[in-house]
Formats: C-alpha cells, sequence, structure tokens
C-alpha cells in the first residue's frame, strides 16, 4: 500500500513529460536509430526518433510533427500504428513514451538535429547504447521484426 500523497512516506511528486517515440520500419525490416547530438543529455547514445509532445498535441500529431522537424519526411495518423509504451523514472522527471511503428512514409530520413542515423536489424539493436527509456523497445522490435 502507498501513503497518500502528502502523508508521511509519501514519495516527492516528480514532474510527468509525454514524449512520443517511432519504429520506423524499411521495406528490409530495419529500424531507423538516431544518434543524440553533443549538447544534448544522453549525447551519443543512439535513440528512437520522437520528441516532447506539446499542449493540446495528440501523440500521433506530435510524431508526425517531430518526424518531419528531426529527419525531413511526412507520415499520417493512418501509417503509425501503436505498439508498446514505456514508463521510466529519471531522477528529474518521470519519461511516459508511447511507441508506433511506422513503415510508410514521404522522403528520405536525413539528419536534421541528431548527430548520426543508422538503420539496424532488430537482432542488432542490443549493439547500440541507449538511453535508458528506451531499452526496453529493443527486445518488444526483436519479437515483431
Amino acid at each position: 500500500m502507498t501513503a497518500a500523497p502528502g502523508a508521511p512516506g509519501a514519495a516527492t511528486p516528480t514532474r510527468l513529460i509525454l514524449v512520443v517515440a517511432a519504429a520506423l520500419v524499411d521495406s528490409d525490416g530495419r529500424v531507423l536509430l538516431a544518434q543524440r547530438p553533443v549538447g544534448k543529455s544522453f549525447a551519443g547514445l543512439w535513440e528512437f526518433p520522437g520528441g516532447k509532445v506539446e499542449n493540446g498535441e495528440s501523440p500521433e500529431q506530435a510524431l508526425i510533427r517531430e518526424l518531419h522537424e528531426e529527419l525531413g519526411i511526412s507520415t499520417w495518423s493512418s501509417c503509425l500504428a501503436p505498439l508498446t509504451f514505456v514508463s521510466h523514472a529519471y531522477p528529474e522527471f518521470h519519461l511516459l513514451m508511447p511507441l508506433f511503428v511506422c513503415r510508410r512514409w514521404e522522403g528520405v530520413p536525413s539528419i536534421h538535429e541528431h548527430k548520426a542515423l543508422k538503420w539496424v536489424r532488430a537482432r542488432d539493436l542490443g549493439d547500440y547504447p541507449m538511453p535508458p527509456a528506451d531499452l526496453p523497445i529493443v527486445p518488444v522490435l526483436r519479437d515483431l521484426l
């Protein structure tokens, strides 16, 4: 049983951050990873593209916007299939991250905000160092692909 908020022994509430991510899967069954740039938290680690959900946005709208901003590609809500989500407690905040699979988009993913991009086979995803919140996605994608 957990203590009621404000009661002795209750955990200090942390800020909840909602971010959304995509497993872009190409026609060869590979997944796109993006390397975080220098100057950002977890710089140099590999992640699934996406970002914060802004006020008034649905997760799908946010992901469509983020994929365009980060990778220069366009996709549609009908091409985003919800797969799983991650709930991860970082020291400063709690992250909630729905993950969508996307197999259809327009354009060629290119570097806009990341240090590098790489198409990776699902069986090899564990070879890339990732932020803690991205790690639980790897076995889910291995099972799917």
